[in-house]
This record gives structure tokens, sequence and C-alpha cells, in this order.
């Protein structure tokens, strides 16, 4: 947990900012399922002593603090691109695009944008990335949690549909069992077929109403 994990926060608010969103998305290294970005706008008040990366939590872990962050945040904001968009136009404007969808869905506007990584310019308010913000910033570990659960459980969801493929498992990443699958099965829809991995298998599975 940083020493400071509001320092970004009230950084923005002493420039005037009031309603500041934190940002984060998954899912920019799978091979299946959609990109997704959460916005988070955290009261001044809020507790945040269990917040920290989701990667860094347990299953368990992460779903107690996103149950608490949706009770308590100003507002969250989810935004979802699928593979077919993200093949379309790649996986950098794809997530960009995630993390605009997230900040439109607020039901409670945001005046300022903390974002992690690098600076994303097609935001629609100012902003500021900090590289490593899922660690240090309050309002974006949040925005990790939910982005991280909230695409979990899509993940399960599809593999519901296609239990063949594990999505339970590896949420999509191309883990060898993953690949094994696609070349048992051939691709799906859920399958982003511009990344190499799915692109070199040339075996396509029949699709519902395809056949």
């Amino acid at each position: 947990m940083p020493v400071d994990p509001w320092h970004y926060e009230r950084e923005a608010r002493t420039r005037g900012f009031i309603r500041i969103a934190g940002v984060d998305e998954v899912g920019r290294g799978p091979i299946a399922g959609p990109v997704l970005a959460a916005a988070v706008i955290l009261p001044e008040d809020f507790d945040c002593s269990l917040l920290r990366d989701s990667k860094v939590l347990t299953p368990k872990q992460r779903e107690s603090v996103y149950e608490h962050i949706i009770r308590e945040a100003l507002a969250v904001g989810i935004g979802e691109v699928g593979p077919e968009i993200i093949d379309d136009i790649n996986i950098l404007r794809a997530t960009a695009r995630a993390m605009q969808e997230a900040l439109q869905n607020l039901s409670v506007p945001c005046d300022f944008v903390l974002v992690d990584g690098l600076p994303v310019n097609s935001l629609p308010v100012p902003s500021r990335a900090i590289v490593k913000g899922d660690s240090i910033s309050a309002s974006i570990m949040a925005a990790s949690v939910v982005a991280k659960v909230t695409r979990d459980r899509i993940m399960l969801e599809l593999d519901r549909e296609y239990p063949q493929y594990g999505f339970r498992q590896h949420k999509g990443y191309a883990t060898r069992t993953h690949l094994e699958a696609i070349d048992i099965w051939g691709v799906c829809e859920y399958h982003r077929k511009s990344f190499a991995p799915v692109r070199e298998r040339v075996s396509i599975c029949r699709l519902p109403g395809l056949e």
C-alpha cells in the first residue's frame, strides 16, 4: 500500500478539480474475450485500506473489495470492446475506446482523470497518466479491481457457452491448454483473430447459425 494513496487525487484537487476518476483496463494481452476498462470516482472519506493492485489480490479478496467499491463509490462506469472491434481497429485503439466508454458511463460526470500507464490523448476531460498507478493511486486501484472482477465474470459466462476452451481457468490468455484447445476445436467468435497465436491457426470452429 502506498504511503499516501490519495496523493494524486489531492494534487488534482489543489488545481481546482472536484470529481476525479481513476481509470484502468484489463484484457489487452489475451487472445480471446473483450478488453475492458473501469472508471471509478471515490468519495474523499473512502476507506482504501484494503485497496491493492488487482493482480496481487486473490479472487476472493478481489470480490470482497469489489463489493465495497460498488457500495461506496460515487460513480462506477464500465467500457467493453469485443474481439471483432479489436481485430478491426487494433488493441491500442480498442483500449482507448473502452476507457472513453467507461468515463461516458459514469452516472456522475468527472472533471479529471487519473489513468494507469501511458497517456491516453483521446479522453474527454483533462487527465494525468501515472506509471504503475494501479499500485499507488486509490482511484486507479479501485478501477483496477472493478475492471478485473467484471472481465473475469464475463469470461466465466463465455466458459459456460464454450466450455471446451477452458476460459474459466485462463480467462482468454494464450496458455498451453488454451492453444491446444484451439488446435482441436478451432476458434470461436470470441477469439481475437488478428492476434498471432489465433491467426496462425487456420481451423475455424462452426458457430451457431453459420452451419
